[in-house]
This record gives C-alpha cells, sequence and structure tokens, in this order.
C-alpha cells in the first residue's frame, strides 16, 4: 500500500461540500488514509503526460481579444433589463389606461405598409446593435490573428534556476531575443488553476454512454473540436471570439475557471523571484478526471493591439504538507474578462 501511494500524487482538498470541490483522498478499508508522511519518488511524478488541453491550448504565443468583446457583454445584462421593463409596462398599460393614465410608447408608426409600436422602434435598435458590435469586434480580432502569423515573434527564453514546488518562490531568468518597435514593457508571472476534466472521464464518472444525451451543462457533441480533446463541452462556443481556423487551439489565452495568480515582475536581465499564490495549491496533477495545471505567462504591453502574451506550462512538485484550500478562487471562464 505504502509502495503504490508514492507513485501517485498526495491527498488534497481543495473548495467546500457546499461550494465548489475538487478532492482527491485514497481509502484504506474504507476509511481515508494519511498519506501525509509517504515520501514520493518525484522522478515518477513527473513522467506523467499532461493532457492533449495543455499542448494545444497553453503553450505559445497568444493574443488579447478586442476590448468591445468585454464591453458588449455588460452592455446586453442593461439591454436585457429595459427589454423586461418595457414589457411590464405593455402588460399594465391597459390598467393605467382605465384609470384614465395616458399610454407612453403605445402608439404605432407606419412604415411602408405595416404599422409597428414606438416602443418596438426605440427598443429594435438596443437589441440589435450588441449583435453588430460584436460581429465588427471579430472581423477586428480575424484580422489581428492574420497580421500575427505573418511575422510571430521569437520565443523568450526562460531558464528555472530552481525546481519549482508548491508554496516556494519560483527563481528564474527570462530573455527576450527579439524585442519590437511597438512592444513596451514586459512583465512575467506565474498562476495555478484547475483545468476541466477530460469529456470521456465525465462520462464515465456519470455512468452514461457519450452518444446519448450529455449531463446538465455540457452541450451536445460536437466531434471536430472536443473529439480531440480541446474541449469538454462546457463553454458552449462562448469561451473565445471568432479564431483563424489555421491555428489549431486557437491564438486567444482560456482562463482557468479555477485560477489563482503568484508573484508578477518586471522582466530583467538578472535573476527574478515570484512569490506563490497565496492559497495551499498542490503541485502538478496530469489525470483524466483531476487537473491541477501551472504555467508561466510573459506579458507584453504593446502600442496597439493589446497586450501579447506567451505561455509555458510548468511541472510543479508538490509540498511536503497536503494541501487544503477553504474556498476556490472563481473566475468568468471567458478569454476577453482575463486579466493577466
Amino acid at each position: 500500500m505504502i509502495e503504490t501511494l508514492s507513485l501517485h500524487e498526495p491527498s488534497f482538498k481543495l473548495g467546500g461540500e457546499d461550494d465548489w470541490l475538487i478532492e482527491q483522498r485514497y481509502l484504506l478499508d474504507g476509511k481515508p488514509h494519511d498519506d501525509s508522511q509517504i515520501k514520493r519518488n518525484k522522478n515518477n511524478l513527473e513522467r506523467k503526460k499532461p493532457p492533449l488541453v495543455v499542448k494545444k491550448q497553453r503553450r505559445g504565443w497568444y493574443l488579447t481579444p478586442n476590448p468591445i468583446h468585454s464591453v458588449v457583454r455588460n452592455y446586453i445584462s442593461k439591454t436585457v433589463v429595459v427589454l423586461l421593463i418595457a414589457l411590464g409596462y405593455l402588460f399594465i398599460e391597459p390598467l393605467l389606461s382605465s384609470f384614465g393614465i395616458p399610454g407612453i410608447g403605445t402608439g404605432t408608426i407606419r412604415i411602408g405598409l405595416l404599422d409597428y409600436p414606438v416602443l418596438a422602434i426605440i427598443l429594435g435598435p438596443l437589441l440589435f446593435s450588441p449583435l453588430a458590435l460584436r460581429i465588427g469586434a471579430n472581423l477586428v480580432d480575424l484580422q489581428q490573428q492574420r497580421t500575427f502569423l505573418k511575422s510571430s515573434p521569437e520565443n523568450p527564453i526562460l531558464e528555472i534556476l530552481q525546481g519549482p514546488v508548491a508554496g516556494m518562490p519560483l527563481q528564474l531568468k527570462v530573455t527576450l531575443p527579439q524585442v519590437r518597435d511597438d512592444w513596451k514593457e514586459a512583465e512575467v508571472t506565474w498562476r495555478v488553476g484547475v483545468l476541466s476534466p477530460a469529456r470521456e472521464e465525465v462520462f464515465r464518472a456519470l455512468n452514461r454512454a457519450e452518444s446519448k444525451q450529455p449531463p446538465p451543462g455540457l452541450t451536445t457533441e460536437l466531434p471536430h473540436h472536443w473529439e480531440i480533446g480541446l474541449d469538454d463541452g462546457t463553454g458552449g462556443g462562448e469561451e473565445a471570439p471568432m479564431e483563424h481556423h489555421e491555428v489549431e487551439g486557437g491564438l486567444f489565452l482560456r482562463p482557468m475557471r479555477v485560477m489563482e495568480r503568484g508573484g508578477k515582475s518586471q522582466i530583467s536581465n538578472g535573476k527574478i523571484i515570484l512569490e506563490p499564490p497565496k492559497s495551499n495549491w498542490p503541485g502538478t496533477v496530469s489525470t483524466p478526471l483531476i487537473r491541477i495545471h501551472w504555467e508561466i505567462i510573459v506579458r507584453i504591453q504593446r502600442k496597439k493591439g493589446g497586450p501579447l502574451l506567451w505561455a509555458l506550462p510548468l511541472p510543479v512538485a508538490h509540498s511536503k504538507h497536503n494541501s487544503t484550500i477553504e474556498q476556490l478562487p472563481i473566475n468568468d471562464g471567458r478569454t476577453e474578462s482575463d486579466s493577466v
């Protein structure tokens, strides 16, 4: 038993029973086993192959979406409130008229051969303008991606000075072999989070066939996208703006829904020390169901086009103590809402 546990990641509990919960524990004779004192073979733990989503969607250069996407989402929520108020008013307007209160916007306007309610003429542009703005933002994003693909910069050179361990500062050196004229300041940070489990593993845990109706929260199957392991079906097409079809995995870095950032620092010629995230996270875990992912992010501010990001997965060793987090830091999950 001890020898077997030494080949696996330690126990941890992230979150609570009444909130988001990610837990890994081992049972011995049906009872939880305390494995905090077990010495693990780091070489065996580090040989585990990372999931395909890390290789395809969390490595290399990434762009930041047009800020209009975020503005439009906030605008839509306010527009829906106005629409509900208008519908409520139209519902009670006959009652107000019976009391002699004149109606507002209940008249009609003739356009061509048809009569339209005045409120419809007022609310129509409010409802359709977000769609026009999203289309315009997507076209700008596509043009930005085409321009970037024609001349992508050289990758930064990272030197990890000491093996990264969860809960300990990260020591590294960062060198930018190429600095372009439109680049401004550059900084480096690292962060940890939880990637979504593999879709097939979710179905297996729920004892459902993948060809049948998906459980609540998962969209129907789109084989061209998540058959190769790049999606679990919870994003519903809203994780990222329109992406260039030539780039497998896309050019927008999707934030992890459960994620916490560590320290950040301006890139310099000497040694850089980044403080760890405040919570007690475990090291890297790469299983089909639980995926604790660490990564380094280089953020380059540009004069135009938004910040440029470069991501590198970071295998992090586990600390000597079991990890426990009372409440997990939850994020939006949409690309335009991520601020590194």
